[in-house]
């Protein structure tokens, strides 16, 4: 009787060691939340810094009429309507998150006002927030290291869920 009980004890103390050995599926929601539907640009920050010490803050776009939207799909690619406040062909591209999903990068070249014509915004772009109707992302000078005298450009993204539409 007395081998039973330490037979099965050892049965049962490598079947757990089995089962919690295996690797497990990627289980974040965030690939989800993002092609869950279009993002809708509500606000556009420009924050200057030197160094860490914040200098100002400029809200863009505050007299766009024209709707920008940032669109994911399970596939991997992604769309932006007219980026900058600027009627323009859709931008089109491939996302992909870093292992940590904290960083999202969309490699599409949107048209925009600066001097060269055309960039990257979201080449990479640190997620701030997430959530069913929110997305908040960070683009321009986010490295983790600076010198204090180094001014810093940042930029940050404010979208809501665009209301899906539709019959039903």
């Amino acid at each position: 009787m007395k081998r039973n009980v330490v037979f099965l004890g050892l049965l049962l103390i490598v079947a757990s060691i089995v089962v919690n050995s295996c690797k497990k599926q990627d289980q974040s929601n965030i690939p989800n939340l993002l092609t869950g539907g279009n993002w809708q640009l509500a606000s556009l920050l420009v924050y200057h810094y030197v160094g860490d010490t914040q200098q100002s803050v400029d809200t863009l776009n505050t007299k766009c009429d024209t709707t920008q939207l940032f669109a994911f799909f399970k596939d991997k690619s992604c769309t932006y309507t007219n980026f900058d406040c600027k009627v323009q062909p859709i931008a089109r591209g491939t996302w992909n998150l870093s292992d940590n999903k904290l960083v999202l990068s969309a490699d599409m070249t949107c048209q925009d006002t600066t001097k060269a014509g055309s960039s990257k915004p979201f080449a990479n772009s640190q997620i701030i927030n997430l959530g069913d109707f929110s997305l908040v992302l960070q683009t321009g000078d986010i490295e983790n290291y600076y010198t204090s005298t180094q001014p810093r450009t940042i930029y940050r993204y404010g979208f809501i869920r665009q209301k899906a539409t539709g019959t039903r």
